[in-house]
């Protein structure tokens, strides 16, 4: 087995083939240069021939300073009775200024006859001549052998001519495409095994596809049989079911294997690369998704974290810093003491509980959890029901009542209207404020209440609103449970609200997001109470 692999991150051309992204020229310069920090050894761009955004990519590109990454450039083989010399695609390859060029070329026999619709001979020539051609005019030249697993099936033999015709014009590495990735490990094995023997002299490579939810096992798989090169996208983006994961395959090859993947780059920010990659797809992140998830490394059950304290390998099969994420304990109905103690040594407030208020607490979170409440994503109110918890703690503010009205008559808009009455400071606060909406009519009324007292919530803002349906079978009224993220610019948190009205759930999550801040800062002045500044 080798003891290097270079990794070819294809996001930018195969990834973006994923239903649902669409990158602009400034996204994929940025997505590439978060890549080459990471020290992804090649970035395929695009393809030069195909599209004026791609064309612009390389030409920015070529402008740009490259720490460890060589830029790529896709394209295919020439046309069939052509030549290169009056082929767009291939001169197109060589004028965007890439230093490397992924030629694509059949190695099917049922590819080459009824797609291209040519014979077998010229498909031959088709590769041997575009490799030369780039090849002369000095370019790193690898091979993508398109749909080589299923055309070595048919004919093994005219599969390995595909790979000889582009190794005899001086390819630099032979890629096999399980184009249509419906190969299993055992198959990439046997003929990647074949094709190193056959081509000791030459780097071998792989590109997978996961139509059957293998193509990371068929990366390694191929490493393994003896393939020194990869590709695959970061998250597993691409056409159809997405291709290899790198976030899992560079992970698998240097922790599990032993096998250097990163042209000294660091591991360790794996999981912000593939989190920026994400943000910038504008998709929604994988949290499960291995090594890098939200909850890769998240334990909930009470023996786990209560083995995790004592060893933090019981239930870990790496320690998580060694790709930027972390260990997260969750607090649910699962929950037992060590989760809660856990709990309180992260949040570092200060605040120590016997281990009877530890088991009380536990028991606490089950009990609301068990009517609809769930802690383990809206960690604020977590926060707050140990602070809420304290003997010395002190209400910032009460609520005492609130109403909100909403109204649409025959000839005006939506009316949304909030009335609030609050104790600050021991003074009755009375407000009432419209809003775009009913939870917004409620934050305004809110503030009018709070800010002549707390004027530090002014940076305070909702940043996001999400509403579960706890039990879907009782229809319009069922339990909704509602999570709040708020930030004042430098601290971000998520409070929860639950109940049968929807409305009374929002205000709860609302009034959670509120409070906290104000005893947080409380907290780090050393005073059991906020100060507070008196209406005027």
């Amino acid at each position: 087995m080798v003891e290097r692999v270079s990794v070819l991150d294809t996001t930018l051309r195969d990834g973006a083939q994923r239903e649902g992204i669409s990158f602009s020229v400034k996204d994929k310069l940025r997505i590439a240069a978060k890549l080459d920090e990471l020290g992804i050894a090649y970035i395929e761009g695009g393809w030069p021939g195909s599209n004026p955004k791609d064309a612009e990519f390389f030409a920015r590109a070529a402008q740009m300073h490259w720490q460890h990454a060589r830029i790529a450039a896709f394209g295919s083989t020439r046309r069939a009775d052509s030549t290169v010399e009056q082929d767009h695609n291939v001169q197109a390859l060589i004028a965007c200024g890439a230093p490397v060029a992924v030629l694509v070329g059949k190695s099917s026999p049922m590819h080459v006859t009824e797609v291209l619709r040519t014979t077998l001979d010229e498909n031959l020539a088709m590769i041997h001549e575009t490799v030369a051609h780039l090849k002369s005019r000095g370019l790193e030249v690898l091979f993508d052998a398109e749909h080589f697993f299923d055309g070595y099936r048919l004919d093994a033999d005219y599969a390995l001519a595909t790979l000889r015709a582009a190794a005899e014009a001086g390819a630099d590495r032979l890629v096999l495409c399980d184009t249509n990735g419906g190969c299993l490990p055992s198959e990439v094995t046997r003929m990647v095994a074949a094709v190193t023997a056959a081509f000791s002299n030459r780097s071998i490579g792989i590109h997978a596809h996961d139509d059957t939810g293998v193509a990371v096992a068929n990366t390694l798989a191929a490493v393994e049989a003896g393939a020194d090169h990869v590709h695959g996208t970061m998250n597993g983006y691409g056409e159809r079911c997405g291709n290899a994961n790198l976030n899992t395959v560079i992970p698998n090859l240097e922790l599990k294997m032993g096998i250097r993947a990163l042209a000294n780059g660091d591991l360790s920010l794996l999981t912000q690369a593939s989190s920026y990659v994400t943000e910038i797809a504008n998709l929604l992140p994988d949290p499960h998704a291995p090594y890098v998830g939200q909850s890769a490394f998240a334990h909930k059950a009470g023996l786990h974290v209560s083995a995790m304290l004592k060893n933090g390998e019981a239930y870990q099969h790496v320690r998580p810093e060694l790709v930027g994420n972390e260990t997260r304990v969750l607090v649910s109905e699962l929950a037992g003491r060590g989760n809660i103690a856990h709990k309180l040594a992260e949040l570092d407030l200060g605040v120590e509980l016997s281990a009877e208020r530890v088991g009380a607490l536990a028991t606490q979170v089950k009990e609301r959890e068990s009517n609809g409440y769930q802690y383990e994503g809206a960690e604020g109110s977590f926060e707050l029901l140990i602070r809420r918890s304290q003997p010395d703690y002190l209400a910032p503010f009460e609520v005492l009542d609130f109403l909100v009205l909403v109204e649409k008559r025959s000839g005006r808009d939506i009316l949304s209207e909030a009335t609030v009455k609050a104790s600050v400071d021991g003074m009755t606060m009375h407000t009432a404020a419209e809003g775009d909406g009913p939870v917004n009519a409620l934050d305004r009324a809110m503030r009018k209440a709070l800010l002549p007292f707390y004027p530090e919530l002014g940076p305070v803002q909702l940043t996001d609103y999400k509403v579960r349906i706890i039990d879907p079978k009782s229809a319009t009224a069922a339990k909704t449970r509602v999570l709040i993220d708020a930030s004042d610019g430098e601290q971000s948190w998520t409070t929860m609200g639950c109940s049968v009205n929807i409305i009374e759930a929002s205000f709860e999550a609302l009034i959670d997001s509120l409070e906290l801040p104000l005893l947080r800062r409380a907290s780090a002045r050393g005073i059991a109470e906020p100060a507070t500044t008196a209406a005027q």
